[in-house]
């Protein structure tokens, strides 16, 4: 990068560095989105407030089924098939 460039992308630096900071929470996101303890205690939560009747069967089903195809697509790119 030449001075010039430089000097004129200058005011840019806060823009970048936002996006910056943007792209990494956003990759933490996808990370814990993904985390198999992160998925497990969510299932657990979603239990609980059912059970305090913070959730109908229908919300808490909806959840559920949501948790386990996130934790079934998780264990299947963790331990790809072996054929036989």
């Amino acid at each position: 990068m030449g001075i010039l460039t430089g000097l004129l992308t200058l005011p840019l630096a806060p823009v970048r560095g936002t996006i910056w900071i943007a792209e990494q929470l956003a990759e933490q996101a996808a990370r814990e989105l993904d985390d198999e303890t992160t998925i497990r205690r969510r299932l657990a939560e979603a239990e609980r407030d059912l059970e305090l009747g913070l959730l109908s069967p229908a919300e808490y089903e909806a959840v559920e089924d949501d948790l386990l195809d996130r934790l079934e697509a998780l264990n299947s790119r963790e331990w790809p098939e072996v054929p036989l």
